[in-house]
């Protein structure tokens, strides 16, 4: 709960993927919040006051999550909405004259985007989710100690860049407003 909070403030990319890594965390404790309190929250250095903050909070994910049935696969409506804000930002972005950069940047990565695509992205998936699932993707695999190309680690390193010029527009949009026109 607490880096959620700071980091939806400072980067609502990096923010995503931690919130789909805590979906994963729910999934890979069976959705018992007992065993989340015990083997997860238990572990952090945290008062006990906050140890409670931090399972309610764990609480309300797993309400959530079988309430919209997302219990075995997919996102929250909260990260989706989320989501979603970010690719019409996207797409406000590019459709502006006013930002030449990030069109740029854009172009940069199309290629990798495409390449995603074609190896089997979901048809409905927009593109800042496809660039978001190789991030997150390829942080699993450095979780577990997996080799990641050097092709991949070149892709990530520009989608990176993107999301990142992505996710200040999106604070700079929410502090004090773009204008498009």
């Amino acid at each position: 709960m607490y880096i959620a909070q700071e980091l939806r403030k400072q980067n609502i990319a990096e923010y995503l993927l931690y919130m789909w890594q805590i979906e994963d965390t729910i999934r890979a404790f069976g959705c018992s919040l007992p065993r989340i309190r015990r083997e997860y929250i238990s572990r952090f250095d945290y008062t006990d006051e906050q140890k409670d903050e931090e399972a309610d909070w764990f609480g309300n994910l797993i309400r959530m999550m079988n309430e919209e049935g997302c219990r075995e696969q997919g996102h929250l409506q909260i990260n989706s909405v989320t989501l979603q804000l970010l690719a019409e930002l996207h797409q406000q972005l590019l459709a502006s004259p006013k930002f030449p950069f990030y069109s740029t940047a854009y172009y940069k990565v199309l290629p990798f985007i495409v390449e995603l695509r074609n190896r089997g992205a979901r048809k409905e998936e927009n593109e800042i989710e496809t660039c978001l699932n190789l991030l997150y993707g390829v942080m699993m695999l450095r979780l577990q100690k997996k080799e990641v190309t050097p092709n991949t680690q070149h892709a990530v390193q520009e989608v990176s860049t993107f999301i990142g010029m992505l996710s200040d527009y999106y604070k700079k949009d929410k502090e004090e407003g773009l204008k498009f026109e």
